[in-house]
């Protein structure tokens, strides 16, 4: 299932949860990701040593899955965003691998109105799951987003 974009403030319903697309995360994908961000934590790119550790075979860096997730949900408020505010809450729940699928439920937890008419600020959850829907990943975003005009 593909997000629909959202585009405004107005638009987030408290409660709901909003599914994205599925991602396969690829060996070409990790180790780039490995590479570019200059990770070279045996754990994440030595295959030998990481089937020596409790997890039993490499795993993904967990800033690898909060990146593919935030593209995933970006669709979901790009032309209304202001800014993000925050980022809390973050929570790795259990290991993403080279091969995993991972997508996004984003829920809408919170939504206020600031003294400016033209914006809002939402907090979203952002539960990520892999291919048997076990929560892998979540994250509690704040944005302000634009409202829809009058």
């Amino acid at each position: 299932m593909t997000i629909s974009p959202r585009y405004f403030w107005d638009d987030f319903v408290p409660g709901e949860r909003i599914p994205t697309s599925a991602r396969l995360i690829t060996e070409a994908d990790h180790y780039a990701f490995c590479k570019l961000v200059g990770y070279e934590v045996p754990l994440f790119i030595d295959p030998e040593y990481a089937r020596t550790t409790p997890w039993g075979g490499i795993i993904c860096p967990s800033h690898l899955t909060m990146s593919f997730s935030t593209a995933q949900t970006g669709p979901l408020f790009e032309h209304a965003l202001i800014a993000l505010l925050a980022v809390e809450r973050g929570r790795f729940l259990g290991p993403v691998r080279p091969g995993d699928t991972i997508r996004t439920e984003v829920e809408v937890v919170e939504k206020k109105e600031t003294s400016k008419s033209d914006r809002g600020i939402v907090v979203f959850r952002d539960h990520v799951l892999n291919q048997r829907d076990e929560t892998v990943f979540q994250l509690d975003k704040i944005a302000m987003l634009k409202r829809r005009p009058a």
